[in-house]
Order: C-alpha cells, then structure tokens, then sequence
C-alpha cells in the first residue's frame, strides 16, 4: 500500500503538469480558431495569396504614313499544374500531350517530354515549366493540345501573359524612338532608363496596369487564383510621329554609304519639313568593334560641338543686320592668311582669294573674309556681335520631347578665363562655340523659311483606339529672325555655295539646292592627330524651300577626304535627288545627273525605259527598298515587301514578261 501510495505521489506533479499542458492547448486552440481567427487567417492569407500586376500593353508608335515603329506584342509563358489533373485523364492522354509538345517546341522529342510528364505528375508539381515566350499564335495551338483543352482546373493548363516591345523596322531611328524601361547596369544595380520618344512620352504610352491574385505553392512559386476580383489592364495610347518611313530609309542609307566609305567614326543626319518643324527623317550611325554601323547615340540631339564654317551664316547676317556690311561689300582676303593677335586666320584655299565680296566670302567659306567682317567691326563692342547672335536665338537650347539634349555654348567677353583677343575672329568661322546638329538645322531651317523660326516637332498626335485625343501644332520660337532683305541676301549666298562655290560637286542644273559647308579641325583625345568634323547645313528646292537637312560626320579617314563637300554634302545631294525623284513631277527630271553610278544608275535607266519599252522584270536585287518600289510600280505591277533597308529577294524572276497588275513580293535586308 505503501509503494502505491508513492507511486500516487510521484504521479501527480506529472499529471499536473501534464493537465497545464492540456489547458494551454485548448486555451491556444481557442485563441487560433475563436478569439484570433479573424487575425490569423488574415496573416496565413497574406504569406500565401498576393496581388500581382498584370502589366499593360503599351500604346503603339506610329510613322507619319501609319507604319508601325514600335508596338507592344504578348508573349505567354506555359506551365502546368499536374495536382488537378486526374489519373484517368492523365494516363489516357500524356502521352498525345508529349507527342504535340514534341513537334511544337524540338528541345526535347516526344519520348522525353512523356518521361519529363510521368515524373511530374509523380512528385505531384503544380507548377511545371513547359515553354517560354510563345507568341498569340503559338498560344491559341498549345492550350488546344490534349489535357491542356480540358481547362485550368482538369487539365492544369496556367498561362502568364507579358509583354514585350518589337520594332517592326528594325535598329532604323532606335535612339530617336528610344524605350522606357527598367535596365540593368554595370554594378548589377537596375535604374530607370528612359529614352527617346518612348521615355518622353511615357504618360501616354504606359497605360494603367491591372491586378491579379496569386496562390504560393511549393519551391517558393506563385500560382495565378483565375476569380471575379482580377482587375483588367488598360491599355496605353498611340503616339503618331512626323517620321515619314520612305525618308528615313532614304536618309539611313545615304549617310551609312557615306560612313562607310569614309571609315568614320560616327555621323548623323536630320530632316526637317521647312514649314512646320516636322522632323521627317533622323539617323544616328556610330561605328562597333567589328566596323559596322548602328545607333549608338542620338548625336543630332545631344552631341554639341564646334560647327566650323556652317557657323559663318550666322557671324554674316548680324553684320548684314547691323549694316557693318552689304553683299557687295569688298573685302581682302590678301594671300589666304592674316594675323589676329598671336595667332593667323589661314583660308584652306593656297594663296587665298584676294579681293572679293562678302557675298563670296560665303560662297567660298574663307576664314580671313569672315574673321575679317567681325574683327574690324566689333572688336571694340564685341558684346553687340553677341547680342545679335542671341537675338536670332542662337546659342538657347530648344526644349525639345527628348530628354538629352546638348546645352550650346557662346562665349562672351564676360567669361575672362576664356575670352581671349583672337575669341571674337575665330568664333566668326564656327570655333570656340559649340551647338548641336540639330540646333544648327533649326537656325538654317528659319533662313528657308523666311525668317520664322519654328521648334522642332517630333509627334503630330496622341490617339485612343483611333480616335484623336490630343494634336501637337507647329511652335514658333522666333517670328522673324532678321529682315527680309537680310533673308534674300543670304538665300542667294547658299544657292551660289552649290552653283559655283565651295559645293559645286552636288550642283545640278535641274533642281537647285541650297547651302553651306563646313570642316571642323577637331582634337578627340591628347597624344591623337588632328581629326575632322565635315558637315553640310542647307534646304531644297532652293526657290521654294520644303525640306531642310543637315549632314555631320565625325572623323572620316583623313587619306580619303575630310572636307564637308566630299564627306557631308553628298549625303545632302543624294536624300535631295531621292526626294525630287520620288515627287509626282519625276518626268521633268529624268535626266538627272548622279555622282552614284551604281544604284542611282539602275534606277534612272529603269525608269527612262520603263516610259517606253520595257517588257520585262527587271533585277531589282541589290537596290534601295523605295527605289525598286517606284520603278517596279512604274512598270504597272502591283508591288509587295517586307523588312526594310535593300532588296535582297524578288518574287518574280528577272526577266520573266511584265504583266500589267501582276503582284510582285520584295524581301528587303
């Protein structure tokens, strides 16, 4: 009795304790299931179930002419969800499954993707990986194979939706369309990047973003909870540029022909509709590793330097304007050398020019003549040249759409550290000031214009599902940027630039152009031999200016040429030619004399014959995309192409009878 009783003894402090034990539980229970089952279940939901943005489609970038130049596209991620398939279903149906997903995507044959199947199905995976950035297409057939035609719940099948940006047109005019995204850098850190069009009008491309609950299941990964609270994205808005894609391609082309046959390292070409700002073609080239050319920068926009002898413009219509000078005025440029200080203006021609007039001072772009007019006439108020300057706005940024642009730069006798006795003489003929390409066209599209000064425009409207909801309309920066009489001078100074001055080799007795060329010494890094800079700044036709264009190219090969009538001008030349030739007035040009003996040629020829005899096809291969598209449509075919750049595929052979009407497809590189 006794040996139980201490048995009894030892046992209660057990069972006590063991009671606490017990009442802690329920009383825990209580408090999970009762007391705090509103809070917990709130918490368990929380670490399972979030939202999850469903990204929406961002708004189409158009060309003026309805082409696409950017759009959003949907690509779909495939997984599947083994768990709610059923064993009869599966047994019955995976190996149909592995036979089209064996045909659809070649990474693994049927046989694999049965074995990749069986062991899912065994471990029970919910979320299996089966493909990766299907397009709309591919979807619709996947979700249509066995098992996964069942739906999500019977078959399994999960779809992720993204989108993704494409360029219909390629890398043409990438910078100038440019993205609006999260990138990563070097450091492995993101940061915004935001460039072009697409990151500068972002409000309206973005759309508004929808929402979607997710279930988290095994490994970390979220399952899509498919129910009525899923919050539909709402699309973004199309923006229509003033690109015109027929003068893009024209201008891309004529300056990388250019590029590469001068081995330069970088170039970049802008054209303006005189009238109303529109930028209708913009190319940026810049030289890789492996010498081929694409957009690395948008150099019209936010590269600034010395712009050499196109600057010459401006330095003459403030002393026009101040009237310091006339257009007969004669001034000696003595033997092509004259000294500033401790310095010597030297004219590229040997010899100089001698006595002329300040009309051919532009003409022949001397240095001495223009340094000159400004030296002896404001060098005692150096200031007033300055203000003449500003008062036509040269020297202010644009404030254009598109983030990057360079911050010019016009010395004054203010700034002491840089101002020097010989400033004023060498800013006369474009050195010691920096601007852009882009700034530089806005002023000599202003001189075409008739002194109105109209800020660049990049998009004509903003549209929803087709319909306009905003237009933007021609900026005037500056109404008249000098007096008419100045305007007539100085257009008759540019015609003769080409007729009989410095840009005589572009010169064409049947369309008359207008402008000015320039050649910049310039010095890239120390211990380096000098480099060039070669530009052209003008407009065309020169009696009745539509279009404005200027040509930069940095750093041709100095033992090919680096002048900017050899390197620059003809880029101007060629986008004008194509341009009068594209023109419904064609026939009263058809006789157009060309420095481009290989495809102008077969153009010209084809056309001419194609006005008289020409039965059939020609061989187009190898020419500009525009340009067999106008021949071809001259022969009465109905004309087809895809891509973009030169034809690398015709339909129908070369040779072969013409039939009037008869579709021909174009494969362009």
């Amino acid at each position: 009795m006794t040996e139980k009783n201490n048995i009894l003894k030892k046992l209660y402090p057990i069972a006590i304790v063991m009671l606490v034990f017990a009442v802690v539980i329920v009383y825990k229970l209580i408090s999970i299931q009762v007391l705090h089952a509103d809070l917990y279940e709130k918490e368990a939901i929380a670490k399972t179930i979030k939202k999850f943005p469903i990204p929406a489609n961002r708004g189409n970038v158009y060309s003026s002419d309805g082409s696409l130049l950017a759009t959003s596209v949907s690509r779909f991620d495939i997984r599947m969800d083994l768990v709610t398939v059923s064993d009869k279903n599966f047994k019955k149906h995976y190996k149909a499954l592995a036979e089209e997903l064996g045909k659809m995507l070649p990474k693994k044959s049927a046989r694999e993707y049965e074995a990749y199947l069986r062991k899912a199905k065994r471990n029970k995976n919910r979320y299996l990986l089966i493909a990766r950035n299907l397009s709309y297409i591919d979807f619709l057939k996947i979700k249509n194979f066995p098992i996964f035609n069942l739906g999500q719940y019977k078959g399994g099948f999960i779809k992720e939706q993204k989108t993704v940006r494409e360029r219909p047109i390629g890398r043409i005019a990438e910078r100038t369309i440019g993205w609006d995204e999260i990138r990563i850098g070097k450091d492995g850190k993101n940061f915004s990047s935001k460039v072009g069009l697409e990151g500068n009008f972002k409000q309206y491309l973005r759309g508004k973003n929808g929402e979607q609950l997710r279930q988290k299941i095994a490994k970390g990964q979220w399952k899509p909870i498919f129910n009525s609270q899923e919050i539909e994205p709402v699309n973004g808005q199309d923006i229509i540029t003033t690109i015109d894609i027929n003068m893009q391609d024209i201008a891309h082309h004529a300056l990388l022909g250019q590029l590469e046959k001068f081995k330069a390292e970088h170039g970049t070409v802008v054209v303006m509709e005189v009238a109303t700002g529109e930028i209708k073609a913009i190319s940026n080239l810049g030289i890789t590793k492996s010498g081929k050319y694409y957009e690395k920068a948008n150099y019209a926009i936010g590269e600034k330097h010395e712009p050499g002898s196109t600057f010459k413009l401006m330095s003459m219509i403030v002393a026009l304007e101040d009237k310091v000078v006339d257009s007969s005025t004669i001034i000696d440029t003595e033997k092509g050398k004259w000294r500033v200080g401790n310095r010597i203006v030297k004219d590229s021609h040997v010899g100089g020019y001698g006595k002329i007039s300040a009309s051919k001072v532009i003409e022949l772009s001397s240095n001495v003549g223009i340094a000159k007019i400004i030296q002896n006439n404001y060098k005692n108020n150096p200031q007033k040249f300055i203000d003449g300057l500003k008062k036509m706005d040269v020297g202010f940024k644009l404030d254009l759409p598109i983030i990057g642009e360079g911050e010019p730069f016009v010395p004054t006798p203010k700034m002491k550290k840089i101002w020097s006795k010989i400033a004023l003489a060498w800013m006369s003929f474009g050195y010691g000031v920096a601007i852009t390409p882009l700034q530089t066209l806005t002023f000599y599209n202003a001189i075409a214009n008739n002194g109105k000064m109209v800020k660049p425009l990049f998009v004509k409207q903003i549209k929803r599902q087709g319909e306009v909801i905003k237009t933007f309309e021609t900026e005037v920066i500056n109404e008249k940027i000098c007096s008419q009489s100045t305007i007539d001078k100085v257009n008759i100074m540019l015609r003769n630039v080409v007729k009989r001055g410095t840009a005589t080799n572009i010169y064409n007795k049947n369309y008359f152009l207008a402008g000015k060329t320039g050649t910049c010494q310039a010095i890239y890094n120390k211990n380096e031999k000098m480099q060039y800079i070669a530009s052209f700044a003008g407009f065309f036709p020169a009696d009745a200016p539509k279009y404005s264009c200027i040509v930069v190219i940095h750093r041709p090969d100095t033992s090919i040429g680096y002048y900017g009538n050899t390197v620059a001008a003809p880029v101007f030349q060629k986008i004008a030619q194509k341009l009068y030739t594209d023109t419904p007035i064609v026939k009263e040009f058809t006789g157009l004399e060309t420095a481009y003996a290989d495809l102008n040629d077969k153009y010209e020829t084809y056309f001419e014959r194609s006005q008289k005899e020409y039965k059939n096809v020609p061989n187009v291969k190898g020419m500009v995309g525009m340009d067999a598209i106008s021949v071809l449509e001259n022969l009465g075919m109905k004309v087809q192409f895809k891509g973009n750049g030169k034809v690398v595929k015709q339909s129908l052979k070369a040779g072969a009878k013409i039939e009037v009407g008869k579709i021909i497809l174009l494969e362009l590189s």
